[in-house]
């Protein structure tokens, strides 16, 4: 009987030994995030599992907890991406604003400022105005030639006839002077400058361009290729998307480019930052279909 009785003991721990096994298998293969790794460990790691479990730290109960988190991250993300979305499907489009009113003008100076300045003798002086000529803080040739091209228009003499009489209508320097000012902003990255420090400079430049546009806002942003423009189409860029303020962005490739489009250039089309866009030889106009064909400025 002893022998039986120690038979019996032996044998229902076995089964216990074998019905827990079982157990610890089924809820391992049931649970949608066990940890499937191999050799002993697993049975082990299994009830640990459902320990936390039970006492409310297991992956499922966070994976719970945080699907409304997730579900929020997602719209936000869809919003988002709708925005920019519709931002770009509407540029390029024409403006629908007609009146013949001023329009304060941000002018980017750079490497082909002789190319800008000429632009600029063509348009319409008192429809563009105040005009803001920005230059990179190392350049100081280009501000000073905008300069000069300022005064020049104030010491223009106009002539009107009146009741058949030709009398001057000469501008006054001081209006003049209200409408130009000069400024200058940190370039992203220097020429020779190494990629790990431009990182750091290119971060100030973005600042000092959210800067400048928030203290001016210019309704018409004119640039024609220096990387000085970049940061500040950018920040019009982000400032449509978020809805602060619709400035329109004209971009005039360079008559230099007559294959292929600059960086800055390349990147404003590409991500359709630019409202319009010009160039200066017809095969660019074949490659970049999006843009606009005006002939040689120069």
């Amino acid at each position: 009987m002893g022998l039986r009785s120690q038979a019996e003991r032996n044998l229902a721990s076995h089964l216990e030994r074998e019905l827990r096994k079982l157990e610890c298998t089924v809820s391992y293969n049931s649970s949608p995030c066990s940890f499937r790794g191999k050799g002993r460990n697993n049975r082990g790691s299994t009830v640990v599992l459902l320990i936390e479990m039970e006492k409310g730290n297991g992956c499922c109960f966070s994976a719970m907890t945080s699907n409304p988190t997730i579900l929020v991250l997602v719209t936000i993300i869809t919003v988002i991406l709708t925005r920019v979305l519709y931002i770009m499907y509407q540029s390029g489009k024409p403006l629908h604003n007609t009146a013949p009113q001023s329009v304060s003008t941000l002018i980017v100076l750079g490497g082909h400022t002789a190319e800008m300045l000429n632009l600029l003798s063509m348009l319409q002086k008192d429809r563009f105005t105040p005009r803001f000529y920005i230059a990179a803080a190392t350049d100081n040739m280009s501000l000073q030639k905008a300069h000069l091209m300022e005064k020049s228009l104030v010491d223009m003499v106009f002539f009107e006839v009146v009741k058949g009489k030709v009398v001057l209508a000469a501008e006054t320097g001081g209006e003049a002077l209200e409408s130009a000012q000069f400024m200058q902003i940190y370039r992203s990255r220097e020429v020779g400058q190494s990629y790990i420090t431009s990182v750091v400079t290119t971060i100030i430049a973005i600042a000092h361009a959210l800067w400048i546009m928030i203290k001016i806002r210019p309704q018409v942003i004119l640039c024609n290729g220096p990387g000085t423009c970049l940061p500040l189409c950018v920040i019009a860029f982000l400032f449509k998307v978020v809805g602060i303020r619709w400035s329109s962005t004209f971009y005039v490739e360079s008559i230099a480019r007559v294959r292929r489009l600059s960086l800055s250039g390349l990147l404003l089309y590409k991500l359709h930052m630019a409202d319009q866009f010009f160039v200066q030889w017809p095969q660019l106009q074949k490659k970049y279909p999006r843009a606009h064909y005006v002939g040689c400025l120069m």
